[in-house]
């Protein structure tokens, strides 16, 4: 069942991400360019996903535990130190330079688009450094 419920999820956040047109590297460089051809259309998928979240968690706080798990997985690190602000840096930019992010990035890789396959390339490339550098 927990596989299943993760397939499902999986399936949803995709089609929100297409639905949303956040797969569309040019209307997400649209979106960040606010000093020029700003689009803010993704405001309202922001707006969204944090009114989701807060709910979401509101409801989780009153489980003892999830439906398909013995226990939460939640993050216990509360602190900003260089590495978190390091990745957030590293990820607003590749995000500004391609207009994709992993999630959306992973979605379309069933275009098959040359740039996709690229960022993909490149995103896995940055994650085996990362574990190179960390481990």
């Amino acid at each position: 069942m927990q596989i299943l419920s993760a397939l499902i999820a999986g399936f949803v956040l995709g089609l929100g991400l297409l639905v949303s047109q956040m797969t569309n590297p040019a209307k997400v460089l649209n979106f960040l360019d606010v000093a020029g051809i700003w689009d803010p259309s993704l405001l309202l998928v922001i707006g969204g996903a944090v009114v989701t979240t807060l709910v979401g968690f509101q409801l989780l706080k009153k489980r003892s535990a999830p439906l398909f798990a013995d226990v939460f997985h939640l993050p216990t690190k509360t602190e900003i130190d260089y590495r978190l602000l390091v990745g957030a840096a590293l990820f607003g930019v590749g995000w500004g330079l391609g207009g994709l992010c992993p999630g959306p990035a992973v979605t379309s890789i069933l275009i098959a688009n040359l740039g996709i396959v690229v960022f993909i390339a490149a995103m896995i490339f940055g994650m085996w450094i990362e574990r190179q550098i960390t481990n």
